[in-house]
């Protein structure tokens, strides 16, 4: 059985109807950029993530980049992040003219260690930039006080994150800004880029609003230099119908998490993901950690198994960032386990023989040379509720 890491036509088949709908009307009333129908999106995701306002972006990394445009950071200042992203959490740093600078992650959750932040701090830290990777938040109760006590800005890259809570709250209700990325892989995806801030702040939204359309406080009276960040209307539109399913398609991948950590739970050679206490994980990507990971994804390949790399290359060894001094082992935990990271497939409508042969395959690569694995129907692995 073959299993794509992805299927986007699986994911919007059932509702086509309603996307079709939406786009017609869009192209009835011609509100192409920005407009009626990415305000009404706006006003629903800002309600679904708890907080006063949400600010729709041409993309996420719109969204990191002009939050901290928005918050004051710019030449000069430096900016404390995780090199176990994907780059555009520091791209957008760069962008401000500011300087990334990366403190090792948790080796449990893979997110920024708040034990690490006083080492990176210097008098020129203007802002915090947690990710919370692969769908579950980082641990924020430590990092808002550090920045509390040193009156640091903390913006929030839930870009992964959607609908995950850490103690009850929405990833991107915490920090001064939560931004998000609606890349159409996303647990909330576009039909193509789109992204959002959401905040609390009314002089911060005040000023996105400003920066994403140019600077303009009104029509050709620009403020501030700004740039053309906005949403397209066909965007907001389909965004608004698939909200309305991101919970129910989140309650899936958890039943799928599940149904992974049931039948891979005894396997030698690889490290399951860890869901914290304080986190409700929505699991964008499941990471596992494997000893032999190129054996193990030419197995995949053979087999007709799709997965992938999330994050092959740290973002201090990346070459865009030799000009910062970084060397293999400066922050080893993220390194070793960007060289173990092998991604699962993992999407709402993941069957669960889909998900069975997935773990078969790999008990047969793990356990080689034994007799091949048949895959029992645990009655602790819960059927997807599609």
């Amino acid at each position: 059985m073959k299993v794509p890491f992805l299927d986007l036509n699986a994911h919007h088949a059932p509702h086509l109807a309603e996307f079709e709908n939406a786009i017609h009307s869009v192209i009835a009333t011609g509100a192409f950029a920005g407009g009626p129908f990415v305000a009404e999106f706006e006003k629903d995701f800002a309600a679904y993530c708890g907080t006063s306002h949400a600010i729709g972006m041409g993309n996420g990394t719109e969204a990191l980049w002009l939050s901290l445009l928005a918050c004051g950071v710019g030449q000069g200042d430096e900016v404390i992040t995780s090199p176990g992203t994907f780059m555009a959490t520091a791209e957008a740093i760069s962008f401000c003219g500011a300087k990334p600078v990366f403190v090792d992650i948790d080796e449990t959750t893979y997110n920024l260690d708040p034990g690490q932040l006083a080492m990176a701090l210097t008098e020129r830290t203007r802002a915090i930039v947690p990710v919370h990777l692969f769908g579950q938040m980082a641990d924020m109760d430590p990092i808002l006080a550090f920045a509390k006590k040193h009156e640091l800005h903390v913006i929030e890259d839930a870009c992964q994150a959607h609908g995950a809570r850490y103690k009850g709250r929405r990833a991107g209700s915490m920090g001064e800004a939560g931004c998000f990325s609606f890349y159409p892989g996303k647990n909330l995806g576009a039909f193509g880029e789109a992204g959002a801030v959401v905040t609390n702040h009314e002089e911060l939204t005040r000023n996105l609003q400003m920066l994403r359309d140019h600077g303009q406080s009104r029509k050709y009276q620009h403020a501030t230099i700004g740039w053309n960040a906005r949403m397209d209307g066909i965007q907001g539109a389909v965004l608004q119908i698939k909200l309305r399913h991101l919970e129910a398609a989140n309650t899936r991948r958890r039943e799928h998490a599940a149904c992974y950590r049931e039948l891979l739970s005894e396997v030698e050679g690889i490290v399951l993901p860890v869901e914290m206490p304080y986190s409700h994980h929505v699991y964008h990507i499941f990471a596992i950690r494997a000893a032999d990971r190129d054996g193990l994804m030419k197995h995949f390949a053979e087999a007709g198994i799709g997965c992938g790399i999330h994050y092959p290359t740290p973002v201090h060894l990346q070459e865009a960032y030799r000009s910062l001094g970084h060397r293999a082992g400066d922050f080893p935990v993220a390194e070793q386990a960007a060289d173990e990271f092998v991604s699962l497939p993992m999407y709402p409508e993941l069957s669960k023989a889909q998900i069975k042969e997935v773990t078969r395959q790999i008990k047969n690569y793990c356990c080689k040379g034994s007799v091949p694995v048949t895959q029992p129907d645990l009655p602790g692995c819960p059927a997807p509720s599609f």
